[in-house]
């Protein structure tokens, strides 16, 4: 994305701004040479004559396709090398889904080089080596003679002590059976004496009665489960064809995000109102609407909201923040993903799957979530802008937390395109208020 000329936010030249580590993005109607990055339109996929399973972008509410909301060229040749990675945001235009989890889906795609095939295998094959073992050797004078030069067992006295015996002593007993060549202690046999007769034969013992019906249920299951090791996964249900452009719904307006920059932002603390403020609570009239106001006014009583407001107003044209591994903003902390991630975010620390609180592990490879991208409330003014009427989408902002490792769709050949399903946190307008 080309850099963002914007002037007028800048808020004077007398003040001192601070750059951040979030890149904003803002949308245009003008390419400018970008070809990726984009608000609305329809999605174009990593491999364009092989789509991903439309199960990934299907409302998980009313079961039907999702309109595009974002696609964003996410590549870090930085961090992960060789790697083609997308990110998608989908939503549900129904407006019974609205506020509905799952109505809002994100998709990570991803396609690897060879060469980054090859990092990532030697890396494994390194982490995975064996460390060798260096054998402890023991002492001849504790093992006797005989098993330090031949390695046989040592002889051992009633109490299990080692007996340090003389291979060419002609005493008999236990030391005696450590040298061969000592004479036996028993008598000699006799060559010509009757044989004994044989030992009776025992008894044949009968046949174990069979185990009942339900131990060869179990048996079976347990040689079913050793002979398939993926038996205790799930299947992966077939992909799911696309319907033709025709039968999707209407796309959203495109709006390139071919303008970027980093977040420069005042850092002198904005004023809240203050705590004791005492708020009119009677229903005669008032101006400016009485209770309306007491509403609004309790709304932005909350501090999150207040920050996000300020940090938002700053750049008021930002579509998206991108940051990988960094911190959302939030919308509020009462919600729940506010719940989620607000621990985490008041005390400054990266938002991941540390802690008792944060961003659910991937489902693909079980590692850690990051945070990567969110949208802002410009982008509803940008894809809404032909709509008529307020009755379009009210979310505050969109939060997508990604796989740390950037882990590959299981069984995707190196240079095949893969889509795995992301964490999407919806964080909503407020409706209600608290008393």
């Amino acid at each position: 994305m080309a850099p963002y000329d914007d002037s007028d936010s800048s808020g004077g030249e007398d003040n001192e701004l601070t750059e951040t580590n979030v890149l904003l993005g803002y949308a245009s109607t003008d390419a400018n040479g970008e070809e990726i990055s984009r608000l609305g339109g329809y999605p174009e996929w990593l491999n364009p004559t092989k789509a991903p399973s439309a199960a990934l972008a299907k409302c998980k509410v009313c079961k039907d396709l999702l309109v595009l909301l974002l696609q964003l060229n996410a590549e870090l040749p930085d961090r992960f090398p060789g790697h083609e990675r997308r990110i998608y945001v989908f939503a549900c235009k129904r407006k019974s889904c609205r506020r509905q989890e799952g109505s809002i889906r994100a998709v990570r795609g991803l396609r690897t080089s060879p060469e980054a095939a090859a990092l990532v295998a030697a890396k494994e094959a390194k982490e995975a080596r064996p460390v060798k073992e260096v054998p402890v050797i023991p002492k001849a004078s504790d093992l006797g003679l005989g098993q330090a030069l031949f390695g046989g067992k040592p002889a051992v006295t009633a109490t299990g002590a080692p007996i340090r015996a003389n291979p060419f002593s002609g005493s008999s007993g236990t030391s005696a059976a450590a040298n061969p060549f000592a004479p036996k202690s028993t008598p000699s046999a006799n060559l010509f004496a009757k044989p004994a007769p044989p030992p009776a034969p025992e008894p044949k013992k009968a046949d174990p009665a069979p185990d009942p019906v339900p131990s060869l249920t179990k048996s079976f299951a347990e040689t079913l489960s050793l002979n398939n090791p993926q038996a205790s996964q799930s299947p992966v249900p077939p992909p799911e064809p696309w319907p033709a452009t025709a039968d999707q719904p209407e796309a959203y307006p495109v709006r390139w995000l071919s303008d970027a920059e980093y977040e420069m932002i005042d850092p002198s603390p904005q004023p809240l109102p203050p705590a004791n403020v005492q708020i009119d609570t009677s229903e005669g009239p008032a101006p400016g609407g009485g209770k309306e106001d007491k509403e609004v006014f309790e709304s932005v009583m909350d501090n999150v909201f207040q920050k996000f407001a300020d940090r938002v107003g700053e750049n008021p044209d930002q579509c998206i923040r991108y940051e990988f591994a960094g911190q959302p903003l939030l919308y509020s902390k009462g919600d729940k993903v506010g719940l989620l991630l607000h621990v985490n975010s008041e005390a400054g620390a990266k938002v991941t799957t540390t802690g008792a609180k944060g961003l659910p592990r991937c489902g693909n490879c079980g590692a850690g979530r990051v945070f990567e991208v969110q949208l802002t409330p410009r982008t509803i003014e940008e894809l809404e802008i032909d709509e008529d009427g307020l009755d379009g989408m009210d979310w505050g902002t969109v939060i997508v937390g990604v796989c740390e490792r950037d882990c590959q769709e299981r069984g995707v050949e190196v240079g095949e395109a893969g889509y795995l399903e992301e964490w999407a946190g919806v964080q909503w307008e407020e409706l209600t208020v608290k008393r």
